[in-house]
């Protein structure tokens, strides 16, 4: 048996911050704080905003279009919201970046369309604004100008380059301002974003983000938020038909879920690409409130949104000059991607949606709502991205078993993402994200090593069940367990490392989970020719603990089958939580055909981690008796593939 890992540092201060519900004046002074810390460090003319910090893999330049654009959305909501009142200094300060910006002399312009891909991405949020705040801005701009910012948007019509992801959007939304505007505009483009769009759809309000398998926070912070915020731009219902309430259903049903994914203590899951934008998490629940959704009240809405942002205000974000760096709570570059920047933190302001809604607004007087981790334990399943969802009132943390989700295409051998790829993730913890996370899965992971230490990959595996019992799920996968020699040259935007693929063997693996429980079970067979399994060893990761971690957390892995050997692995500056990580590791001999099972815990510090939890095996079932007393059956014929 491991040790019960926690760690090293006290709980900080903000944990017994007030407990006050936000105003709508909170809100507001909060956007007020980050608007004030960009604006400082705008251009001359103010059509750039670069924040200090690295340059960005695509250069000055853009970061300066990021730093415009994404602090532009803030100040549009906060402009609307008070309906063009009383901000006359940020309706000034804009207006006159957007003069610079499309001044084709200016020193400070706007990377145009046609020079970088990244400008379209910025020229949605711009659009977007501009619709927005129409009779503030837009139609207080000279002719010259307004003619200069339409000729800014027109390359993006007839563009077939943008990725098909939820980029589609982007294009989608200034085009649907150029039509409004008398610019051009392509109706066979917008039939061809909206029926791609459409193609994601899956179970129960969920959506991918492409092809691959990738659910994460983009599924509401850009799948979900621009279908409602589209059909509210001017032209648009033209455009949409009778599909808004279709959408509206769906982001209704996937709220549902999405309040399910909020630990007690507002932290989102660290699961998926983009964590720098923090708080965006929050953004699909105002636009419930914007959508008027039916199965969550206004409160309910209010008081996520409230948790996910307070998450990190009361954790000093924004920095001490009003920033938002590259990180979770601090500065840590690591958790951005490649070709991140200084103002790519500021598609947080996604989060703060909820101020342009206006002070008379019904979701400002309803009742606040507890999250449902609040209110009581729970289990849940999500059908589409493979999820069994625990959450425990106690020590407030919310964990995922992760069966269907690797941001892969099905049937390719490739390397796992440490954020996408990993048997469990929570919202009390970080997957390892240094260098050697990307080549060797560690922590959350089933794995084959050989004697040089090479781990093998479980990505893209094959969805077996997500499904309740009682109070405890079951989720179970398959995959063909395989080495990567990674290649040389790699663009990592959240999949994981490409390379040469070696099978080993077939892995399956069941995670039974109550409560802060799982036993894990895994079954080895199919070895591939060659392979002699004397070479291998099976080897599971538990749940990593890193050092100053804002709540206390215990971490327990327990060998429940005979063979197996415990070990800890500490890694340093691999968190955005903390500067070493420590993870629980067990060790057992590979016995082909015969089912292992090991014992995880992730609670609370004051958490003793069971030691009578276990587990019998028959050729069909495994009988499992947790901690309580209490009992669970496992089908095991439904995951024998051979």
């Amino acid at each position: 048996m491991s040790p019960a890992l926690t760690p090293e540092a006290p709980a900080t201060a903000a944990q017994s911050a007030s407990q006050r519900a936000w105003t709508r004046d909170d809100w507001t002074s909060y956007a007020d704080r980050l608007l004030t810390g960009a604006m400082a460090w705008a251009s001359p003319g103010n059509g750039r905003i670069t924040p200090p910090g690295a340059e960005g893999g695509y250069g000055h330049d853009i970061d300066g279009l990021e730093g415009f654009a994404r602090t532009f959305l803030l100040a549009g909501f906060r402009i609307a919201g008070e309906r063009g009142q009383g901000v006359d200094e940020l309706i000034s300060f804009f207006s006159q970046g957007i003069r610079t910006g499309v001044d084709p002399d200016a020193a400070d312009r706007w990377v145009r369309l046609e020079e970088h891909p990244q400008a379209k991405v910025e020229a949605a949020s711009l659009a977007l604004i501009l619709d927005l705040t129409r009779p503030w801005i837009w139609d207080a701009l000279d002719e010259l100008t307004q003619q200069r910012v339409i000729d800014y948007f027109a390359p993006a019509v007839g563009d077939d380059t943008y990725p098909r992801t939820n980029w589609l959007w982007f294009r989608l939304v200034v085009q649907t301002f150029l039509r409004s505007v008398g610019g051009p505009w392509s109706p066979e483009d917008v039939t061809a974003d909206l029926a791609l769009h459409d193609s994601f759809v899956r179970a129960d309000g969920w959506l991918s983000d492409g092809d691959e398998r990738s659910y994460d926070h983009y599924v509401g912070w850009a799948l979900h938020i621009y279908p409602v915020l589209w059909s509210r731009m001017r032209g648009a219902a033209e455009l949409a038909g009778d599909r808004l309430p279709g959408d509206v259903a769906a982001l209704d049903r996937f709220l549902q879920d999405a309040v399910h994914l909020i630990g007690g203590d507002g932290s989102p899951l660290l699961q998926g690409r983009s964590l720098i934008y923090r708080f965006a998490a929050a953004a699909p629940f105002w636009v419930g409130a914007l959508a008027e959704v039916p199965s969550v009240s206004l409160g309910a809405l209010r008081h996520a949104a409230e948790k996910v942002v307070s998450h990190f205000a009361e954790r000093g974000v924004p920095d001490e000059r009003g920033l938002l760096t590259m990180g979770w709570l601090d500065e840590w570059r690591q958790l951005a991607q490649a070709y991140s920047g200084p103002a790519s933190p500021y598609w947080a302001s996604k989060g703060l949606l909820g101020i342009l809604l206006p002070a008379d607004h019904p979701v400002w007087a309803a009742e606040a709502e507890p999250l449902p981790v609040e209110q009581g334990d729970f289990v849940r399943t999500i059908a589409a991205p493979g999820w069994v969802v625990t959450g425990t009132k106690n020590d407030g943390i919310v964990r995922i078993a992760n069966h269907g989700t690797d941001h892969a295409k099905p049937y390719t051998l490739v390397g796992d993402s440490p954020l996408y790829a990993r048997i469990a993730y929570s919202s009390a913890t970080s997957p390892l994200l240094d260098d050697a996370a990307w080549h060797e899965p560690l922590e959350q992971s089933v794995a084959l090593i050989d004697g040089t230490g090479t781990a093998t990959h479980r990505a893209a595996m094959d969805l077996l069940a997500t499904t309740t019992d009682g109070d405890a799920g079951v989720a179970a996968s398959t995959w063909l367990a395989h080495t990567l020699v990674p290649n040389a040259t790699q663009q990592r935007h959240g999949s994981g490392l490409d390379g040469e693929a070696t099978v080993v063997a077939r892995l399956t693996v069941v995670s039974a989970v109550r409560g802060p429980e799982e036993v894990r079970l895994a079954r080895v067979t199919d070895l591939a020719e060659g392979v002699d399994k004397s070479d291998w060893m099976l080897r599971w990761g538990g749940w990593p603990v890193t050092s100053r971690q804002d709540a206390q957390i215990t971490s327990a892995l327990r060998g429940l089958t005979v063979g197996t050997t415990a070990r800890t692995v500490t890694r340093t500056d691999a968190s955005p939580l903390g500067a070493s990580t420590a993870v629980p590791v067990l060790d057992a001999p590979v016995e082909v055909g015969t089912w292992a099972a090991a014992h995880l815990t992730l609670a609370g510090a004051d958490h003793t981690p069971s030691i009578t939890t276990g587990v019998e095996f028959t050729d069909e079932l495994a009988a499992i008796t947790w901690s309580d007393g209490a009992r669970s059956t496992v089908d095991l014929t439904n995951y024998r593939l051979s």
